[in-house]
């Protein structure tokens, strides 16, 4: 069954209470996609780390916990979901372990080479230019950074069924590992996995 539009369209830009009731539906659906992707990052204590569109920000706090000596930040477009997450990670926040901005990832407000490590889930399907986003986020990778990006490809016919083509835009594992590449990022690595009732790819490159 496809999604009414609407709530499509929340799923990229929450905002007011059906954003929060949206965002919040999502960190239960993606508990295991994001604990995957964490690992793929291979986290050290002092590493520097980038979430881009961090939604409820729950993920931000794991981070915190597996990255305690680093810096731990996080971009999002949406407001609301700015001020949620800070809301639920206030205690960190204050002590200086996690920043969130209200930004877009085609214009990370960042210098170049500040993270040796970044990360996206389901965000991939919303930018109107994906190779503008993915070499602005190679431009705040350090070198030898890793990135991991996380979506549901055009190859998962169902997935792709259930979301208005208004709002998302599904890419094949192929134009995703070119995209990646011209970007600039080496050594692509796709691995798809299923996660509840969708299949999920994780690419992961280099800096």
């Amino acid at each position: 069954m496809r999604r009414p539009e609407f709530i499509a369209r929340q799923a990229g830009h929450p905002t007011g209470i059906l954003g929060r009731l949206v965002a919040r539906i999502m960190a239960m659906e993606t508990v295991t996609i994001n604990r995957r992707v964490l690992e793929l990052l291979d986290l050290e204590a002092g590493s520097r780390v980038l979430e881009i569109g961090f939604g409820h920000g729950r993920t931000l706090a794991r981070v915190a916990e597996l990255a305690p000596k680093g810096l731990v930040a996080g971009i999002d477009i949406s407001a609301e979901m700015v001020q949620m997450a800070r809301r639920h990670n206030r205690n960190s926040i204050a002590k200086g372990l996690i920043e969130v901005k209200c930004a877009s990832s085609d214009r990370i407000p960042y210098p170049d080479e500040s993270f040796d490590r970044a990360y996206a889930v389901h965000t991939f399907y919303f930018w109107d230019d994906p190779l503008g986003h993915l070499r602005e986020i190679y431009r705040i990778a350090r070198v030898g950074g890793r990135f991991v990006l996380a979506f549901g490809a055009k190859e998962d016919e169902h997935a792709v069924a259930a979301f208005p083509e208004s709002v998302y835009h599904f890419y094949s594992i192929d134009e995703a590992q070119h995209l990646l590449s011209k970007a600039g990022f080496g050594n692509v690595r796709m691995v798809c996995e299923t996660h509840g009732s969708r299949d999920i790819v994780f690419a992961a490159g280099h800096r």
